[in-house]
């Protein structure tokens, strides 16, 4: 059946999970698929923020308190979304967080933590939601990689392992599951305006136009264009897209 071009874009009958859909990036992809039509649910570990969040989406968008690193929890999350919302058909392994610290002073407590809350966790919750979209036919599940996860950068040794990690991961399930109706992809995002980058670029002038001088487009981006990339990866419009890691970066993983 032909592809109707007026809708390419859409999310229409959508159910997207979204972990640390509460705020940033998470938000952004939010805002942008319930407005692509999907019903969005934002998952959390603040119940205020998350809440507060998805009161402002409005209509169809929902949330539900839980930590992503309770691995024995999330079967219980997939079904109360399966009987408050619907089946998932998008999942959007968003949720993490980031420290700096040289290799030798990182131990292997903080390393072993980063890898929990990202690799482990978007693997443990990923195959509780994968058998639904398989036995349909149809699913889409994204990973937020990194800039890290293309060029290296100091400090950040565990950060950039884990985000590196969701590149593997994202080509063996694709290639997994790509003949089962399920797409998989990632978007690396470059340096996004958000509380996070304001905590460390503030008070930070030099590092902020190191940033700027090497991102071709000279500008920080916006949690929306994550969104915007987000709602692509998902919609019919990339239906022959899958085991892609997309820069979202204003040219910064290709300028110099």
């Amino acid at each position: 059946m032909p592809l109707d071009h007026a809708r390419a874009f859409s999310l229409e009958g959508e159910v997207a999970l979204i972990t640390g859909g509460g705020s940033g990036l998470g938000l952004g992809m939010a805002r942008a698929m319930h407005a692509a039509g999907a019903k969005v649910v934002l998952v959390g570990r603040r119940p205020d923020m998350i809440e507060n969040a998805a009161a402002q989406l409005g209509e169809g968008a929902f949330w539900e308190v839980a930590d992503v690193t309770a691995f024995d929890t999330m079967p219980a999350l997939v079904e109360r979304v399966r009987e408050k919302v619907g089946d998932i058909s998008i999942l959007a392994n968003n949720a993490g967080h980031n420290f700096k610290k040289l290799a030798v002073d990182t131990s292997v407590e903080e390393f072993s933590g980063m890898l929990d809350t990202h690799v482990l966790a978007a693997h443990n919750l990923t195959r509780f939601v994968l058998p639904g979209m398989l036995a349909k036919r149809h699913g889409s599940i994204l990973f937020t990689a990194s800039m890290t996860s293309l060029i290296g950068m100091p400090g950040v040794i565990a950060y950039s392992a884990a985000k590196s990690a969701y590149v593997g991961m994202v080509r063996a399930l694709s290639t997994e599951v790509a003949g089962q109706g399920v797409r998989v992809n990632a978007i690396a995002p470059g340096w996004i305006e958000s509380a996070m980058l304001r905590k460390a670029l503030d008070g930070d002038e030099a590092r902020s136009l190191r940033i700027l001088q090497r991102t071709p487009m000279q500008r920080f981006g916006e949690a929306e264009d994550i969104g915007l990339a987000a709602v692509y990866l998902c919609s019919p419009a990339a239906k022959f897209v899958t085991g892609v890691l997309l820069p979202v970066d204003g040219g910064a993983s290709q300028g110099f």
